[in-house]
């Protein structure tokens, strides 16, 4: 039959069509009884009419799919096929069973080789997603066992047709199609000689499965950031500032974004409220700065509340209990409470001429729109630190920067949107413009803000989401949906984190509570 000749349409089956099925089945499972009862197909449409897909070609019944709703906890356990079977050959279906069973696949022998069962199976996983079932489970038939069960276990039979070193029909396809073996089953079907009674519990995980909860405790899948390429420009007082910022988070709010973006010291023109005189004091001039930060903090906050948006502060100098300076990025939530990541990795020029301290911790944060984490400029060239976010099922990182050249700016661009692929994250990059010869110790300002995505189908094809134009003033949104997260980390065309090799590599973060007096021994 070629390929012009097929006129294939993809629709649930019906009662009329019971007896294409029986010829079916009756030529498919002629060693294992052949087919059911028409009473049992009449019974599974009408208990769950969307479970039973058909393929037919030109009114030609020539592929199917059976299905049954099941409790997934009592099914995901050892059992056997006659646990699906009630009185007089009802199959059982659970009508608030939160998997799906599969029952049978069955393909007209005439069909095979036009992959017409992944076509089905798809069409079985589509299904699961829109009823937010939690999985779909099968008892395999391992039929070619008997060929090898004088020198193999079924344990080691199956491990083979794994690694492709055997061929089964049903195992190799189901696992082609995403199927994982749960567990072995004994005597799941006595009477099927083939596979001496074997079957593999074989199951699919609904990767977008969402449990029961209220409106309130659901938190979105679809995330929008709003940041600003800020503008360094003189300010006449702090309240002229804290005005500039408010301004624009009005402006985010007004987009309704859940996040407000600021660059890394974005408040350094107050190092212009000295003298200039006194600007020549580098280091002065910093702690001078660092004066300003919990005031910051408290209008932040009260922004962030007032607005309904939480704010990633940029960055911040802080003065340390121990009189040193770190330079901190404060997460502002819209309930209120305050969160920091200090940046870990000092630059030359921040270390040699305003002596900050690099911090020691690193966390990701949960918020209502994501759990996020934030890694200040020189941070996301360092691919360590972006992994032990991931590992923390980070959904999105946020890079507030300052940089003065373009090949500053490119090294940071480059390995931001590195840690977006390898760790399959949005990554958020945000940072200053402009020039200030007035003041003392800001250089000046290059930056092309951008969001970039994992590098797959679902995202654009250059991996940018979103991206400002160069060393102006404005600002930019980008609209995150999580979701293509989840499916790419499990089904993308590549999947960075599921295939490290571990078994060759490890990272792991230090204890650092030695700093802080604890005795590591207790």
């Amino acid at each position: 039959m070629s390929l012009e000749e097929l006129h294939l349409n993809l629709r649930n089956l019906m009662s009329d069509d019971y007896d294409q099925l029986k010829a079916l089945m009756d030529a498919v499972y002629h060693d294992i009884g052949g087919a059911w009862p028409k009473r049992t197909i009449d019974k599974l449409i009408q208990e769950f009419p969307d479970g039973q897909i058909a393929i037919e070609d030109d009114g030609l019944l020539v592929g199917v799919a059976l299905t049954v709703q099941v409790d997934y906890d009592e099914f995901s356990n050892p059992h056997k096929y006659d646990d699906l079977i009630g009185h007089r050959e009802i199959i059982l279906n659970d009508e608030d069973g939160d998997a799906m069973y599969g029952l049978d696949v069955l393909i007209h022998p005439d069909y095979r080789g036009y992959r017409l069962g992944r076509r089905l199976y798809e069409a079985r996983k589509e299904l699961c997603r829109s009823m937010n079932l939690r999985a779909i489970l099968a008892g395999g038939r391992i039929p070619e066992y008997h060929q090898h069960a004088d020198e193999l276990t079924p344990a080691q039979y199956i491990d083979k047709v794994s690694r492709k070193e055997i061929y089964d029909p049903i195992l190799s396809f189901q696992q082609a199609n995403d199927f994982q073996v749960k567990r072995l089953l004994r005597k799941y079907l006595p009477e099927d000689e083939q596979s001496r009674g074997y079957a593999t519990l074989l199951e699919w995980n609904n990767i977008l499965f969402e449990p029961a909860a209220s409106v309130l405790d659901n938190k979105p899948t679809q995330v929008r950031v709003g940041a600003v390429q800020w503008q360094m420009r003189e300010f006449s007082s702090v309240e002229a500032a804290l005005q500039q910022i408010e301004y624009f988070v009005d402006a985010l709010s007004d987009y309704q974004s859940d996040f407000a973006v600021f660059p890394e010291l974005f408040y350094a023109p107050l190092m212009g409220l000295q003298d200039r005189a006194a600007q020549q004091d580098q280091m002065g001039a910093i702690r001078f700065l660092a004066g300003f930060t919990e005031r910051f903090k408290a209008e932040l906050s009260r922004m962030a509340v007032s607005y309904n948006i939480n704010i990633v502060g940029g960055s911040m100098i802080e003065v340390g209990e121990d009189d040193r300076l770190y330079n901190i990025a404060y997460l502002f939530h819209r309930d209120g409470s305050v969160e920091r990541q200090a940046k870990l990795h000092i630059t030359p020029q921040e270390r040699r001429d305003w002596v900050i301290e690099g911090g020691d911790e690193l966390q990701v944060f949960d918020t209502d729109a994501g759990r996020v984490g934030i890694l200040i400029c020189y941070d996301v060239e360092f691919p360590e630190l972006g992994r032990l976010l991931a590992d923390q099922d980070m959904d999105i990182l946020f890079v507030p920067f300052w940089t003065d050249t373009k090949n500053g700016y490119l090294r940071v661009r480059h390995c931001a949107q590195a840690r977006a692929i390898e760790n399959e994250c949005y990554v958020v990059l945000c940072g200053s413009v402009g020039n200030l010869p007035s003041i003392e110790n800001l250089d000046i300002q290059y930056a092309q803000s951008a969001v970039f995505s994992p590098s797959d189908f679902a995202f654009p094809h250059d991996a940018v989401l979103a991206e400002t134009t160069p060393n102006t003033e404005m600002i930019f949104f980008s609209d995150l949906d999580l979701t293509r997260l989840t499916v790419v980390r499990a089904e993308g065309s590549v999947t960075n984190l599921k295939d490290r090799r571990k078994d060759l590599f490890d990272l792991r973060w230090r204890d650092w509570s030695w700093k802080s007096g604890a005795n590591l021994e207790e």
